[in-house]
């Protein structure tokens, strides 16, 4: 079991479809496999051998894939990482993972060492990918994903939006991200699909894109669908479908995006200690706002619900990662006994089974003893005419112990005060909810994958000592 044999199987398929595109290039399935296994070879006169780390640390460009499965076919752990990383981070990445070797420089590969074209043989159970967390409580941790786990996440992934090798997949996510890497590269070479990527994402560009190459999958993040709604109008009429994940997609943004473009939206769940895709909204079980029910072969439950049937995310399943990189304490802190994965984030269930985000268990808003979820403060936040992206925080209180605050940005051209968003949201929602402190910037602090980072919002001055 390796998951580099995808990319060999296609490539003995389909030799001459393309397997990725950028710009006016494109890369066949034969060149590409012919390139990981040069990538392969040049690892291994280096003395690599299987379990040996290999940071990956390239832009969405085809070289990301020569190296990404260069290093699976020779038996290497990939570790994926942001070019975008600075000294320190980078060093900690490298000294924790103890990776032998970093490629981060696409002009250099896939090299010219003589080609490998072996596949090492490798355990269902054996790590494939060491994936970084976003590191929100503290120093990031790897995620130790298998080669069962990516696997069987991008044929999941591939089942449930029907991809057939005459899909044109658009790669706007980063590959160094789980999303991008199993629903965008992974599903795409296990089913012989092209990849269309672009290294970062600019709104007119992906529309571009979709229209010059006849995109028919769209896959992205909130923010995504947000610039992409206000950005001027091309031809997407080859899409079929669009996949939403890594936050939590405001209803006013998907009903605005299936009414401009015509396409519906599918809203899937997971984290990067799950593949990532653990529920998804099936089209004959769709629900906008939801999650949807587990993929199959996943089990989710609520822990600790409340009286309000609100609890914590549980997930088990043959995409729950293998553990923390090295860090046996963070492991068992995550995953009990039984094999389930607490996933922090609250949520309810339907009747039909369908999972509706609730919110982050960490940026639960606790004001005077009353629960305050951010997300659906933000639900209607975004219903103002004015608002383009908004984020509810919670402001430390002296007396309440957390206020609830807002940081918002305005569409361009449009205009609206504290006092207008403030009394817009209390008029739609209990008097304890609604954001006593509101506060406008030009952009919102965003990762990666575009989605916004609470963490990085900075509280005015004048905000917080009121």
């Amino acid at each position: 079991m390796n998951l580099a044999a995808n990319l060999s199987a296609t490539a003995h398929r389909h030799p001459d479809r393309r397997a990725l595109a950028l710009g006016d290039d494109a890369l066949a399935y034969a060149a590409l496999d012919a390139a990981s296994a040069r990538v392969a070879g040049m690892l291994r006169a280096r003395g690599l051998r299987p379990g040996d780390r290999v940071g990956v640390m390239l832009p969405n460009v085809p070289q990301f894939a020569m190296a990404y499965y260069g290093v699976l076919r020779m038996g290497g752990i990939v570790v994926p990482m942001n070019p975008l990383l600075k000294a320190r981070e980078v060093e900690h990445y490298v000294s924790d993972s103890g990776a032998a070797l970093v490629l981060d420089d696409a002009s250099a590969l896939p090299g010219d060492a003589e080609p490998d074209p072996r596949v090492a043989e490798r355990a269902v159970d054996d790590t494939a990918v060491i994936l970084y967390t976003s590191g929100t409580t503290g120093k990031p941790k790897g995620a130790e994903l298998t080669h069962g786990n990516l696997a069987r996440n991008a044929e999941v992934m591939r089942e449930l939006i029907s991809v057939t090798s005459d899909d044109v997949i658009l790669g706007a996510l980063p590959l160094f991200h789980s999303f991008g890497q199993t629903c965008g590269l992974n599903t795409a070479v296990a089913t012989g699909a092209c990849l269309a990527l672009i290294p970062r994402f600019q709104p007119a560009d992906v529309l571009a894109l979709i229209e010059r190459r006849r995109v028919t999958v769209f896959e992205g993040v909130p923010t995504m669908y947000a610039a992409m709604l206000h950005a001027e109008r091309r031809d997407a009429s080859s899409l079929r479908v669009c996949v939403s994940g890594g936050a939590a997609l405001p209803l006013e943004i998907l009903r605005g995006f299936e009414d401009a473009f015509g396409c519906v939206v599918l809203e899937g769940y997971g984290l990067s200690e799950t593949s990532p895709v653990a529920s998804f909204n099936r089209p004959a079980l769709r629900k906008p706002g939801s999650i949807g029910t587990p993929v199959d072969g996943v089990e989710m439950r609520l822990l600790d619900p409340t009286p309000e049937g609100v609890g914590e995310i549980a997930i088990r399943g043959h995409n729950v990662m293998k553990g923390y990189w090295r860090n046996p304490d963070a492991t068992r802190n995550a995953i009990d006994a039984g094999g389930w994965f607490r996933s922090g984030d609250l949520a309810r269930v339907d009747e039909d089974g369908c999972y509706f985000i609730v919110d982050r268990k960490k940026e639960l808003i606790i004001r005077g003893g009353y629960n305050v979820y951010p997300r659906e403060i933000e639900e209607v936040i975004y219903e103002h005419p004015a608002v383009r992206e908004a984020a509810v925080v919670g402001i430390p209180h002296p007396e309440l112990g957390e206020e609830v605050g807002a940081c918002v940005s305005l569409k361009n051209g449009a205009e609206a005060g504290e006092a207008d968003v403030r009394e817009f949201v209390r008029s739609q929602v209990a008097a304890y909810k609604y954001p006593r402190h509101v506060w406008f910037v030009d952009e919102l602090p965003k990762g990666p994958t575009g989605k916004i980072l609470k963490r990085a919002i900075e509280v005015p001055v004048e905000v917080a000592a009121r």
